[in-house]
């Protein structure tokens, strides 16, 4: 039987996460030599995710160093899959969303007229610098590609504007496939404070603040709000698992120290950080991934980002768009911590991110793009 050697390549924790299930899903079928290289662009952040899915990487590059840039992370990751694509030479090389590691992977690649798939495709601000530098990445990544796996129809829709509509697929999100793996009832979680609170009777807040275009200014009055949040309702904890940054770390201390139910933790690996989801009653974020999986687990988020390239979880109802202005963060925080109705609404929204079988539709479509299967995946179709 006639194999195809797929390459998985990232380097980020939430890139792990996605990318994870789809990489099992290909080495589970025997019509595909399954092949995985991570740059490392977060180096413990990754690793704890390739642990828990038991994910050991063929080839790894280990790029990361202090106070990295991005011209340092996209350049050593350009040059580390030269050596990699010549060593292994797959039938195509499968990159997701809009890390540097991402845009290098397909340029590499490209550079080797070997065939991209690009996971988590189609996805847009339509606004160069936010978010930075990830609405260009994915940009130019849509233009190397030669497959594109859209989680949404909207995404979708982006693609066929820029005149990108062969090798199209709807799949939904690979995000929802992991969920299936890492949520657990009766889990214990690392950090003793998380095993202490009052998830029934306390309303739990879990925030994440990291992007580079909330640096400076923005970061300050997100911090802020949330510490007023705090301030303002006695039945609220704050968790908010810190990352490795810097800048971030610098900002969250400055801001959020000494605080009595503010409670800053180390970064949470990926089971942890989706048990504290299940368990949270709000979700406060800038990250792209969580606004997928929180309205899986039926949890309200707030995005503390000034535009979203999720504007389905926004059609929804899923997601509200906070910004990154002081007052409006403090007044959509309090209404959903004192209206039932306002919060029922959004926790019982249809997610509109994917079903589960979101890898098994990729490797189907890859499948089929190569001539083993007869039929392309049907689409995804959310409720």
């Amino acid at each position: 039987m006639k194999t195809i050697k797929v390459m998985t390549v990232f380097g980020t924790r939430p890139e792990a996460i996605k990318m994870a299930p789809l990489a099992l899903e290909l080495a589970r079928r025997p019509e595909f030599e399954a092949v995985c290289c991570v740059t490392a662009q977060h180096r413990e952040m990754l690793d704890s995710v390739l642990d828990i899915f038991s994910l050991k990487p063929d080839y790894d590059l280990n790029v990361m160093e202090p106070r990295q840039t991005l011209s340092t992370i996209t350049s050593k990751c350009l040059t580390g899959m030269d050596g990699v694509l010549e060593t292994a030479r797959p039938d195509l090389v499968l990159v997701h969303g809009d890390t540097s590691t991402t845009f290098a992977g397909a340029l590499a690649a490209f550079y080797h007229k070997i065939p991209v798939g690009h996971v988590e495709a189609g996805l847009r601000t339509y606004d160069k610098w936010s978010p930075f530098p990830e609405e260009v990445n994915r940009k130019l990544v849509g233009a190397i590609a030669d497959l594109h796996f859209c989680p949404t129809a909207a995404n979708r829709d982006n693609l066929a504007l820029e005149h990108i509509t062969q090798g199209v697929f709807l799949t939904g999100n690979t995000v929802i496939d992991a969920l299936q793996t890492t949520v657990q009832t009766q889990f214990r979680f690392s950090e003793p404070v998380l095993n202490c609170l009052d998830y029934v009777n306390r309303k739990v807040i879990l925030v994440t603040c990291h992007r580079r275009e909330n640096y400076g200014q923005p970061m300050a009055n997100i911090m802020t709000a949330l510490r007023q949040v705090a301030d303002a309702f006695p039945n609220v904890e704050l968790v908010y698992p810190v990352h490795l940054s810097p800048v971030v770390q610098e900002a969250a201390h400055k801001h959020l120290d000494h605080h009595p139910r503010i409670h800053l933790t180390a970064p949470l690996d990926v089971r942890e950080m989706h048990n504290l989801m299940a368990r949270c009653h709000l979700v406060m974020t800038d990250s792209g991934g969580l606004q997928e999986e929180a309205p899986a687990l039926g949890k309200p988020v707030l995005v503390l980002r000034k535009e979203t390239e999720r504007p389905e979880a926004v059609a929804a109802g899923t997601v509200r768009l906070a910004g990154v202005e002081r007052e409006p963060i403090l007044q959509m925080a309090s209404q959903l911590l004192s209206d039932p109705a306002e919060y029922d609404k959004m926790a019982h929204a249809a997610n509109p991110y994917g079903d589960g079988r979101a890898c098994r539709r990729i490797a189907d479509a890859i499948a089929w793009h190569f001539g083993l299967r007869e039929t392309p995946p049907d689409p995804f179709c959310p409720l």
